[in-house]
């Protein structure tokens, strides 16, 4: 019995591991980033320049300003990023045993990317809708102002307010936009990793860089379309009869893609690279980190 115990431990642990790592790996990343998005949010809200914006932010707001909704950013990724990143390594060693200890085609990588996108978008946008709006309430008159005081008040408030469902508010849209960027994400990293260490013959620390940039990019780049047409539908206004612009979603893809062609999806791809890339770095070398910190202990 004595010796049962142990190999039980250890089962659960290399359960869980995925997971907790993969929640660990996007709290620190959001820790850095989180300034950089902050800034985006105003800029978005039309406050002016990142320049500006920052200069405005701390000058009238003071250096806290910068990580205004940091609670909600690390529930965010505690949930959202622990669901992803976990059931992806889960369901991608899984295939790889189905496989016979084979490496698995991209095809498939990206099936699960997708899948893997989905579980952690549903289980994070509660906290993704509390931490939009813990940004964006010091942008608002004083007198419809929130005042969340963290990420948890938020949640409360909301359910109390405007009720349970109402954490799942845009869901639908924030769904698919994180299938399509985990699928770019997570497929990319893994069959690039496969590149540059067993193909290329590169090093540990270049393979985990080089990878994480080629990640960064894909994420941006499958997620891209489905924001553009995102951000189309928020802000249209309605012409002087009152009809709208686009039926929906898919309405609004077919007449982009009818008038300015595929490349249409991508205006500001740079931009959006900035916004997004940097964060998939930093979690993916947060992440190599870890598990090198893991390994040294024997966990």
């Amino acid at each position: 019995m004595a010796e049962g115990k142990p190999k039980n431990q250890s089962g659960v642990w290399s359960t869980v591991k995925p997971f907790a790592n993969g929640g660990a790996s996007g709290m620190l990343a959001t820790c850095v980033i989180q300034p950089i998005d902050m800034i985006k949010v105003r800029i978005q809200l039309g406050q002016g320049s990142a320049v500006q914006v920052t200069k405005n932010m701390i000058a009238n707001e003071g250096f806290g300003s910068l990580y205004k909704g940091l609670s909600a950013g690390l529930l965010r990724q505690a949930t959202y990023t622990t669901a992803r990143l976990g059931s992806f390594r889960v369901l991608t060693n899984k295939a790889i045993e189905a496989n016979d200890g084979k490496p698995l085609p991209l095809l498939q990588k990206a099936a699960i990317g997708l899948t893997a996108g989905a579980i952690g978008a549903s289980v994070g946008s509660p906290a993704d809708l509390a931490l939009i709006r813990m940004q964006a309430d010091a942008t608002l008159p004083a007198a419809q102002r929130r005042n969340y005081k963290n990420a948890f008040h938020a949640l409360y408030r909301i359910v109390a307010d405007e009720g349970v469902l109402a954490l799942w508010k845009g869901a639908g849209p924030t769904v698919v936009r994180a299938m399509a960027l985990n699928m770019g994400m997570l497929a990319s990293y893994d069959q690039s990793v496969e590149l540059f260490r067993d193909s290329l013959g590169f090093g540990e620390v270049s393979t985990v860089l080089g990878a994480s940039a080629v990640s960064g990019f894909f994420a941006s780049a499958c997620s891209l379309p489905f924001d553009y047409v995102k951000t189309q539908i928020q802000k249209m206004q309605p012409d002087a009869t009152g009809k709208y612009p686009y039926t929906g979603s898919l309405d609004c893809a077919m007449k982009t893609l009818k008038s300015g062609g595929p490349f249409k999806f991508y205006t500001g791809f740079p931009v959006y690279c900035v916004r997004i890339a940097p964060h998939v770095m930093m979690t993916w070398i947060f992440l190599n980190q870890i598990q090198k910190f893991e390994k040294s202990i024997g966990l």
